[in-house]
């Protein structure tokens, strides 16, 4: 039998340099760390560029508005960004998360700081206690225990006004209840009268009587006698945001609201001013600027954390106020919930 000897083949002299050639073209061509993960870096870079010039975005269809009013949980995207980036290996879009990280934190990292400081000789409670409210004796009853020196209760229906009227008459003998808001308050209320925001503008609007228009009522101003002086409570409910087809975000009577509030408050004379209110907008909303511009908000100055008020069930944005002049406020805070589909906000302040 003849045995048959194992050949070996040897590879040819120009095929080992062709792998080396394919690998090192590779080597070249692979997207490195600076170069991977271009969409994570491009969008964390128009996050950071949005959060840093979001005031400048225009305000057609209420585009600066919606952006502003909910531009806090743009933070949520950051460690989005950042897993995504660490996933793809992506060095540049590490680096990119950078900007609107640090933007946030410039802009609402002071939030988070407690500022609330001992003292005060008031204390405040607005709230909106909802049209809707299944429960109206409940949530006068949450408020009468509340504390508080004054409440401004806003979106009061004629069916339910009997009833806060009388589960609150002990607590706070002094109230006035004009249109859809009411003043109750511990202490004595003089000079108080209603406010016109411009609900109903034009010619039509302006020939409707006060029998007709005073039902309708969203603000109102009245004077609070204190032991150190006056106090000029403004108790206001601005116009409903809206989304339509053919305005979009559509905020023209909160605006106009707004705008027709803040002229009465700069023409006030009163030393000391506060403004109880569901504003449907948060301060950082520019179409609130009337107000923000000639008051603090209480949150701001006294409070800890975002202080988000509706939806009552899952908060996700402050459109509840207290704002304030030439008071010092010395805390802020939310109480629980009622049977509104908002929250309650209250404010020591002392001067």
């Amino acid at each position: 039998m003849k045995l048959i000897e194992p050949t070996t083949r040897t590879a040819a002299p120009g095929g080992t340099w062709r792998a080396h050639a394919r690998r090192a073209a590779h080597a070249l061509t692979r997207p490195g760390p600076w170069r991977r993960g271009p969409v994570p870096t491009a969008v964390a870079l128009a996050l950071g560029l949005l959060l840093s010039a979001h005031s400048h975005l225009t305000d057609r269809g209420g585009v600066g508005s919606l952006v502003e009013t909910f531009l806090p949980w743009s933070g949520v995207c950051v460690p989005v960004l950042l897993g995504v980036a660490l996933w793809r290996r992506s060095a540049s879009a590490v680096v990119a998360v950078l900007l609107p990280a640090l933007v946030w934190l410039h802009l609402f990292g002071p939030v988070f700081a407690d500022k609330s400081r001992s003292g005060g000789d008031l204390t405040l409670v607005s709230h909106n206690v909802g049209a809707g409210n299944a429960d109206p004796d409940g949530t006068a009853r949450a408020l009468a225990a509340s504390g508080a020196d004054v409440l401004g209760l806003e979106e009061i229906t004629p069916q339910a006004r009997g009833t806060y009227e009388r589960a609150l008459a002990r607590e706070y003998p002094h109230h006035m209840v004009l249109g859809t808001v009411g003043v109750w308050s511990r202490l004595p209320l003089t000079d108080t009268r209603r406010v016109d925001t411009e609900q109903d503008v034009g010619p039509l609007g302006d020939a409707k009587p006060a029998s007709v228009t005073l039902p309708a009522n969203r603000a109102l101003r009245t004077t609070v006698t204190t032991a150190r002086g006056p106090l000029t409570v403004y108790v206001a409910h601005l116009g409903s945001v809206r989304v339509t087809s053919a305005a979009g975000f559509d905020t023209g009577s909160r605006d106009r609201n707004a705008r027709a509030l803040g002229d009465a408050i700069a023409e006030d004379r009163g030393e000391r001013v506060v403004l109880l209110g569901d504003l449907n907008g948060t301060v950082d909303d520019r179409a609130l600027s009337p107000l923000t511009s000639r008051l603090r908000s209480a949150q701001d100055l006294a409070g800890q954390g975002f202080g988000f008020s509706w939806p009552a069930g899952l908060p996700v944005a402050r459109i509840d106020q207290i704002l304030v002049r030439g008071v010092r406020a010395h805390d802020a805070w939310l109480l629980p919930e009622t049977g509104s589909d908002h929250l309650p906000v209250a404010a020591r302040v002392g001067w």
